[in-house]
């Protein structure tokens, strides 16, 4: 676009609802050409439509950073300010009017200096429309003395309504929240109490958002809620706008509304000439949700303090090499008026870039190259660092004049077309399919741009209509919708809700359901006209009740926790009731906590408090009942220690603690005079038959060892031995007791006790004597002759009549690969897994 001073400059102030978007619309439509740049996506893509049924398709345009339509002979572009054609490359292009909407928005910390570029250097051949709020006149009048000021008057009246409960808000309202999480809640809520409710974000594709309004507009339902997105310029026919919340959060920190934002969104409510209102949520008394007097009085008379400054960035950038560019993007325009703009995001990724020298030295071409995809957008709000690498990526194909790889652009935009998934699944693959959509918009990025970009056009258009899908099946319900209209002042917020100390859930004086835990369930002796009414009325209280309980065991002490055997898997319980289960983790002793689908319920920051409070609990716990065991995977990580004791701790660590020596037979044969001192101060017995540390033989330490390898294998918790048994039948299950005991026989004989008898056998060998055995220990384990033959064949004896030869030990098999996680049990036993 020229950047011309012969045309008329003028500047249309004034609050929302004074047609200024509607006069622009007009006197581009009356010129040869021209161009307006929006803040939002969504309503350029709105003016979009609307041009196109007054001149048609052929001669319209659409420019914004995802979405490009360009007819060869198009004559009227709508742009977002960032896309406006204004660039020096662009000047070839001359339009006959230019407007700017919402130039107020450079005293925007982010995006503030565009709209300050745009206002200062966009111009049209013969005219030229600066729309804004009247706060920016000081401002006009001093850096554009020629400019001619024309302020509007609002159609109709705004008046303030004061603080409405959900339940009782006006038929036709929006309310507006500052959060998607919120933005969600409340459309719940309205989903329970009034049937249902439209839900407009600035994420939201402008074909989500159009089938989203097009219903609240069709008045399927009432209600809508919305970000402050609603503020730019979004056109409904809204009476009353009510503030969930006067705060938000900036990028930086949670802060108050201007007087100038709160005025932006209220005035969405009246339109023409009906009057509006706006007050506030009754939300239980949130911090700061309530407008004080001189905020109340401006709003209602379009009263705000004027801007003092804009932000300005200069435009004139210095491609020398990318250091020279990083100052000329920082070099102050020595006016007081137009300050120098934060750090934005294209900026802080091109610093960060930069620090690499390679980067750095980067010249002409490249370094115009590397500022060109620093513009990329971070539409998934993924923050600078994560960004900055998909960015430098992008640079290491582009810089050079090369293309990005089809491969990678393909696979990744395939990846995301997938319409499976709950609302915020689909609404983060929207997000990442806009980058890829921005991508394809750049011509010299991609071999083929036409085929790319209508790839991610249908892509971008399915994941559209899911999420529309997605938020009308979870926020509007016809039937309640009808429900409440029938019953009218009847309605539910009338009737007070209780959570008893037992978890009894009543309405009034009926009680409709028990509160168990976290779930709650609906009497089944409720009439079924008025279950859904009831258990809306009940839930909407609920919230606060389970984030008290979630709160409540986050402050518990270890003693209101117990691991226990929920339908065959490892669970954690608290007083009878699911919280979580064990589920395989990084090591034997670190399995992952999964909550319970009742926790769902919580909000996502409570629930994550909650699950790292049972994760430290597991962890205590085991560190508590299993030092042994804790102290093997120390020994066993720990680079100072022997390479021979790292490895048996290792792999005894692996399998719970206990394993068949003939599987450590490579490695305890190099084991030095040290390294088995040193096994030995972790309390390690290197047994003739098998290798063990006997504290984990206890009862408690048995229970703990079974959980963790159920857990891990997959397999349901075995059955244990009698606490303290010295033999097991052979009938008992081989899963329980090998973690103790090993088979003789007919008889499982703990692995000590086989021990002891073993090292007393070797022990009279040595002396001389002939009796190898004690009889009266043998008694007192009741282990059978079947079985006493059997163990004394494996320490190398034989019978001799009525007593027993030594006959050499059997040469072990060759030592085996440690078992897979999955046959753990089988590693104890020292059993050939399935398909070994």
């Amino acid at each position: 676009m020229a950047l011309r001073d012969d045309g008329i400059v003028r500047a249309i102030l004034g609050p929302t609802n004074t047609g200024k978007t509607h006069l622009a619309i007009e006197r581009m439509c009356a010129h040869s050409s021209g161009v307006i740049g929006f803040p939002l996506r969504l309503l350029a893509r709105e003016v979009y439509d609307r041009v196109v049924r007054m001149k048609g398709a052929n001669s319209v345009a659409l420019l914004t950073g995802e979405e490009r339509i360009v007819p060869p002979q198009a004559r009227y572009w709508l742009c977002t300010a960032e896309s406006m054609p204004v660039r020096q490359e662009d000047e070839q292009r001359d339009f006959a009017f230019a407007a700017i909407d919402e130039a107020q928005l450079g005293i925007d910390p982010e995006r503030g200096h565009v709209f300050t570029d745009r206002m200062l250097r966009a111009r049209g051949r013969e005219e030229t429309l600066i729309l804004g709020s009247e706060s920016l006149k000081p401002l006009v009048r001093k850096l554009l003395p020629s400019a001619e000021i024309i302020t509007r008057p609002r159609f109709s009246t705004l008046r303030y309504a004061g603080s409405t409960k959900l339940t009782r808000l006006p038929p036709r309202s929006a309310i507006v929240a500052f959060s998607a999480e919120q933005v969600y809640g409340l459309a719940e809520m309205l989903r329970r109490f009034k049937g249902g409710a439209a839900v407009v974000m600035g994420s939201l594709s402008p074909a989500t958002r159009n089938a989203q309004v097009a219903m609240f507009q069709r008045g399927e339902v009432d209600y809508l809620v919305a970000t402050d997105a609603i503020g730019m310029g979004l056109n409904m026919d809204v009476t009353h706008v009510a503030f969930a919340g006067l705060e938000k959060f900036d990028g930086k920190r949670d802060r108050r509304l201007t007087i100038a934002e709160m005025a932006q969104i209220a005035g969405r409510a009246g339109r023409h000439q009906k009057d509006g209102t706006f007050g506030t949520l009754g939300l239980g008394g949130e911090k700061g949700a309530a407008f004080d007097e001189a905020e109340i009085e401006a709003i209602e008379e379009h009263r705000f303090r004027p801007l003092e400054h804009l932000y300005w960035r200069n435009p004139e950038l210095d491609f020398t090499d990318v250091r020279t560019l990083i100052r000329s993007l920082e070099m102050p325009s020595g006016d007081p008026l137009l300050r120098s703009a934060p750090v934005a995001l294209d900026l802080t990724v091109l610093k960060s870039i930069a620090e690499d020298p390679a980067v750095a030295a980067q010249r002409g071409r490249q370094a115009r190259a590397l500022w060109a995809a620093c513009g990329l957008p971070d539409f998934r709000k993924v923050g600078p660092m994560h960004h900055g690498r998909m960015v430098r990526r992008i640079f290491s194909y582009v810089g050079e004049g090369g293309h990005i790889p089809h491969e990678w652009f393909a696979a990744e935009v395939t990846r995301l077309d997938n319409v499976a998934g709950d609302i915020e699944a689909i609404a983060d693959r929207l997000a990442g399919i806009r980058s890829w959509a921005y991508i394809a918009q750049r011509a010299d990025w991609l071999k083929e741009p036409a085929k790319w970009a209508e790839r991610t056009r249908q892509v971008e258009g399915r994941l559209s209509d899911a999420l529309h899908a997605a938020l009308t099946q979870r926020f509007v319900d016809r039937r309640t919708a009808v429900l409440v209209r029938d019953i009218g002042a009847r309605g539910a917020d009338a009737l007070p809700v209780t959570v008893a100390a037992d978890g009894e859930v009543s309405v009034g004086p009926e009680p409709i359901g028990h509160l168990a835990g976290f779930s709650f369930t609906v009497d089944p002796a409720a009439r079924l006209a008025d279950k859904r009414l009831l258990l809306a009325a009940a839930e909407r209280r609920l919230g606060d009740e389970l984030d008290r309980r979630a709160r409540a065991l986050c402050e518990a002490g270890d003693e209101v926790f117990a691991l226990t055997v929920a339908s065959g898997s490892i669970g954690i319980m608290w007083e009878g009731h699911l919280l979580a289960r064990l589920a395989p983790g990084r090591s034997l002793m670190e399995p992952a906590v999964r909550t319970a689908r009742a926790l769902d319920r919580l909000s996502a920051a409570r629930r994550a408090a909650l699950r790292a409070r049972l994760e430290a609990w597991v962890e205590a716990l085991l560190a508590r009942e299993l030092v042994p065991l804790k102290a093997l995977g120390k020994a066993a990580a720990d680079k100072s220690v022997t390479p021979g004791v790292r490895a048996v701790a290792a792999m005894l660590a692996d399998a719970g603690g206990v394993m068949p020596r003939k599987l450590l037979v490579a490695a305890i044969g190099a084991l030095d005079k040290v390294d088995r001192h040193m096994l030995q101060r972790l309390k390690v017995r290197l047994g003739a038959l098998d290798v063990f540390v006997p504290g984990l033989l206890k009862p408690g330490a048995q229970h703990l060892r079974a959980a963790l390898m159920s857990v891990r294998s997959g397999q349901a918790m075995p059955l244990l031995p009698a606490a303290g048994a010295a033999t097991v039948q052979g009938s008992a299950d081989p899963r329980g007791a090998m973690l103790a005991y090993r088979r003789f026989g007919a008889t499982w004989l703990r692995i000590d006790l086989a021990d002891r008898i073993a090292t007393h056998a070797h022990a009279a060998r040595a002396a001389g004597k002939s009796e190898p055995i004690d009889p009266a220990l043998i008694v007192s384990l009741g282990l059978d002759a079947e079985g006493l033959r059997k163990l004394m064949a494996e320490i190398g004896f034989v019978p001799a009549g009525q007593n027993w030869r030594w006959r050499g030990r059997r040469p072990d098999r060759a030592p085996i690969a440690p078992p897979r996680p999955g046959n753990a049990f089988a590693a104890l036993a020292g059993l050939k897994p399935r398909g070994g």
